[in-house]
């Protein structure tokens, strides 16, 4: 089969590996989709994220769906034909995280395209059965390897307690950003604020149900006196995250979805004086039935995200598409 590798910064080949084969309890998917997320683009752009470090060559691509072509001993032979949504992360399901439902802080996660696991960016790719969900045949394949970075805005809105009549503001309108306003309006929000510097995504977040948008170019005064009751925090400036700690009222919740500045200095008067609650987020867990659910009823819009589609010989030109001006969601199809 095909495969594209990212072999040093800035350095990505396709090349030739045997097929793979399904283990027990696992299924083998014929990759249809793959998103491009931020994380790829970091790791080609610098070979680390953290403590994360591209140590050999690495099949990029967390965000996909497929069709199952066979299964391993022990999966329903049924499941052959069958199109899924790919969840990339895949705990050790014995820890004490993972008892307690919490199988995204699992310590021996294995999670595609996160050194040294490979990732989806390849015609074939094995899965554990129970971690390739089944879509309907309506929703697209683009959409379905979007229920990935969905998932991350429906884990979001959790921890932020977003339900019926809440005031939200979501900070920062790239992908993540534009799925999370639209899932606070799923869940009943009744006033999204969503902010960015970019006219252009402001807009997209007018259309995906933002009922007000704000541009903090010049700074995040005209977000004096929101008092929401939940900000969401999805671009990882360190301003944001000030305007959204000044953004909520007393006994609110602030949610740190972006990845940013590893430190950020925070008001701690106004955490205790206001009682806010201040928390981060870690991929997500139990989240792809809800994700799926949500835009399988037309709840969320995927489809008009994709801004861009490209071939497997072509993965290099979908990282640097994501910097071009209007990109909001590049695809790669290794099956072209």
């Amino acid at each position: 089969m095909r495969v594209s590798v990212l072999t040093a910064p800035g350095a990505v080949s396709l090349v030739e590996r045997p097929e793979p084969e399904p283990a027990a309890d696992e299924v083998l998917v014929r990759v249809g989709s793959v998103g491009i997320c931020g994380s790829d683009v970091h790791y080609y752009d610098h070979g680390r994220i953290g403590p994360y470090v591209v140590r050999g060559p690495l099949v990029l691509g967390h965000e996909a769906s497929g069709v199952v072509t066979a299964v391993g001993a022990g999966v329903d032979a049924a499941r052959v034909g069958q199109r899924v949504a790919v969840e990339p992360g895949v705990p050790c399901r014995r820890c004490d995280q993972c008892k307690h439902g919490r199988y995204n802080l699992c310590p021996d996660v294995r999670f595609m395209a996160t050194p040294p696991v490979d990732g989806a960016f390849a015609e074939l790719v094995t899965v554990p059965a129970d971690f390739a969900h089944p879509v309907p045949d309506h929703l697209s394949d683009d959409a379905a390897a979007l229920v990935e970075p969905l998932s991350v805005g429906v884990w979001a809105c959790r921890k932020a307690a977003v339900g019926v009549g809440s005031r939200v503001l979501v900070c920062g309108a790239g992908p993540v950003g534009l799925l999370t306003v639209q899932v606070a309006r799923a869940q009943g929000a009744t006033e999204v604020v969503c902010t960015d510097i970019s006219p252009e995504r402001l807009a997209m977040a007018g259309a995906c149900g933002a009922t007000r948008t704000v541009d903090v170019t010049a700074g995040a005064g005209t977000l004096t006196g929101l008092e929401v009751d939940a900000a969401i925090e999805c671009s990882g400036a360190a301003s944001s995250v000030l305007t959204a700690l000044h953004a909520v009222r007393p006994a609110g919740t602030v949610v740190l979805v972006g990845m940013g500045s590893d430190e950020v200095a925070v008001p701690l008067s106004l955490l205790q004086h206001r009682e806010i609650v201040l928390t981060g987020t870690f991929r997500y867990a139990n989240t792809y039935p809800a994700a799926i659910a949500l835009a399988a009823g037309g709840a969320i819009s995927l489809d008009e995200l994709v801004t861009g589609r490209f071939g497997l010989a072509q993965v290099e030109e979908a990282l640097r598409s994501t910097r071009a001006p209007g990109t909001v969601k590049s695809i790669v199809r290794p099956g072209e």
